[in-house]
């Protein structure tokens, strides 16, 4: 397990990995499907809400001050990203299929991650201020700019967004937060000494929606239709996706003269995508059916994004230990 561990492999990630395991193997449906789904909606309502409570709005002002920074950082994440992954998107819908594209323009338009490029910033000797900024700010506006960019690259439907979905997000995400952000004076302090509740609730959340997600693509005969070719080449391709962006996150730091505390903010939040807040938002866009072929590319995504940034964090803390800083 140390050894695992150190390449960035932890106990979650395995658990993740069972967790599609079982989805698969046995998979919930009927009445079971109905009660989990049930479940996992007040299990994301939970979770945006202690995102709110502990969200300190001074910490999002200071960070703001930083405007070339957090403008880079969201221009990466809703500009940059949205390019590239129709790019990549055009070049390969004709191998992966519709809906297996599909996932990989929802993967575009998604937010950066909040708790682990945090994490991986304050790890590298980054700005942690900083990031705490860009990522939540990131955050707070994908959960409006999400479906719109979805509505504007994917052209669902009739090219709108279903009005379902729009309160669905609304009630599940946004009304959540805000009351966690009304209360964050009175509770605030303890669910950020509790972190532990916030990572369970993060973690589990997260966990329902895969199950939940691939057991419906189970049961609706889902991965009998992807053969293993497709998925192997869909997995090349999501690394090909992470090793562009990263790649020009190293770049775009360096040309715009970024200090080095500043380039570990722009990579880290530059160039990763929210799990937690991509289920969720998926679950409201795209029926139940599709939805594991959908997500799948942002899976792999995560996974791989959670391995490169653990291993580049750690060998960034060793430099600064080496360096005496």
């Amino acid at each position: 397990m140390d050894f695992l561990n150190r390449i960035g492999i932890d106990r979650y990630m395995l658990l993740l990995v069972g967790t599609v395991a079982l989805g698969v193997l046995a998979p919930a449906s009927g009445l079971a499907a109905e009660l989990l789904g049930h479940v996992t909606f007040w299990a994301v309502a939970l979770l945006f809400f202690l995102y709110g409570a502990k969200l300190e709005p001074a910490a999002v002002k200071a960070g703001l001050a930083n405007w070339r920074l957090q403008g880079l950082t969201l221009a990466a994440t809703y500009l940059m990203f949205p390019v590239v992954g129709l790019a990549i998107a055009t070049l390969t819908s004709p191998l992966l299929g519709a809906t297996v594209t599909l996932g990989l323009l929802f993967l575009a338009v998604l937010p950066s991650t909040v708790q682990s490029s945090i994490a991986f910033t304050g790890m590298a000797g980054g700005n942690v201020p900083a990031a705490i900024c860009a990522a939540s700010v990131s955050n707070l506006i994908g959960v409006v700019l999400t479906p719109l960019l979805v509505a504007a690259l994917l052209h669902t439907g009739d090219g709108g967004i279903r009005l379902d979905a729009v309160l669905k997000i609304a009630t599940q995400i946004l009304l959540p937060f805000l009351l966690g952000q009304l209360t964050r004076p009175w509770i605030g302090g303890q669910v950020r000494k509790h972190k532990t509740l916030t990572l369970i609730v993060d973690r589990g959340a997260i966990l329902l929606i895969v199950f939940s997600a691939f057991s419906a693509g189970t049961v609706s005969g889902l991965w009998a239709s992807l053969p293993v070719a497709t998925l192997s080449l869909l997995a090349l391709v999501v690394l090909a996706f992470l090793t562009i962006t990263m790649t020009l996150m190293v770049w775009a730091g360096r040309v715009f003269g970024l200090e080095r505390a500043d380039r570990a903010v722009l990579f880290y939040c530059g160039s990763t995508k929210s799990l937690a807040s991509g289920l969720p938002i998926a679950t409201a866009l795209f029926p139940p059916a599709d939805l594991a072929a959908i997500v799948l590319p942002l899976m792999i995504y995560h996974m791989a994004q959670l391995l490169v940034c653990a291993y580049a964090s750690q060998k960034a803390s060793r430099a600064l230990a080496t360096a005496g800083e």
